[in-house]
């Protein structure tokens, strides 16, 4: 299967829609969908007329069942680091990307599954979602960011027992302990986040684009200097000529157009 195929890219309404597409092996991830969602990502980045992405998986069964385990077992050691090496600098463009990251978990989601949907920034999982961090049962561990954006996302103790037991939560726990943002009918998944990304669009892409910066990086730090994140973000937003359409808009009682400048 060439790069071209694993991977469906679609583009509706400001907003691009990234499917992983092996259904056939669960949109196990391989080189060629890494290397294919990389060149999407970088090439989005730049792009001011796509304000969403949304990542999801092919077909009714999985979103994505991790890293494709019979490639793997061709691959030499100094392979498998470069496998590693890949998925984790994908990964983490994705979380940085200066864009929203919607991820519609519309199936199983297994090792590098979840830990791709934890690099997005809102989850909204179907009713017949099933996520977990399933590498320990391998004897190896999560390697692409899972043993630390886990942690983050829903708590110290939560993610050392689903690592440390290879546990598969459903959606409706994925939900209670915070690993999800919402659970919808599978028929209703896309829709729901298309909906999501439709709020998303009516708001400032500059201000978007700080609002993540700032609460991405002031996570990661004490509040004094997250709060110093904060304000730098701000400022920038202030000289843009979207803040002044707003305030006419509000002042005109109507709806801003705002162009990210």
């Amino acid at each position: 299967m060439g790069q071209e195929n694993v991977l469906g890219v679609e583009e509706k309404d400001q907003v691009l829609i990234l499917t992983l597409n092996r259904p056939a092996v669960m949109n196990a991830l391989n080189f060629a969908l890494l290397h294919a969602m990389r060149d999407q990502i970088d090439k989005v980045r730049f792009r001011t007329d796509i304000r969403v992405v949304i990542i999801t998986g092919a077909g009714d069964k999985a979103f994505c069942a991790g890293a494709d385990l019979k490639e793997r077992a061709g691959l030499s050691e100094q392979q498998v680091k470069e496998f590693i090496f890949t998925i984790r600098n994908l990964f983490t463009a994705i979380e940085n990307l200066n864009k929203p990251v919607l991820v519609a978990v519309n199936g199983f989601a297994f090792g590098g599954g979840t830990e791709l949907a934890l690099v997005g920034d809102i989850r909204i999982a179907a009713e017949t979602a099933t996520m977990g961090l399933t590498e320990t049962r391998l004897a190896i561990i999560p390697g692409a960011g899972g043993t630390q954006r886990l942690p983050r996302l829903i708590g110290k103790g939560k993610a050392k027992e689903l690592i440390f037991t290879g546990r598969r939560v459903g959606a409706p726990e994925a939900l209670d302990i915070g690993l999800v943002n919402r659970v919808c009918p599978r028929e209703k998944l896309l829709g729901a986040c298309l909906e999501m990304a439709a709020m998303i669009c009516e708001t400032g892409p500059v201000a978007i684009e700080q609002a993540k910066y700032a609460i991405n990086h002031g996570m990661e730090t004490d509040l004094a200097t997250g709060l110093a994140i904060e304000s730098n973000a701000y400022w920038v937003t202030i000289p843009t000529q979207d803040r002044l359409e707003g305030l006419a808009a509000f002042r005109e009682k109507r709806k801003p157009v705002y162009k990210g400048k």
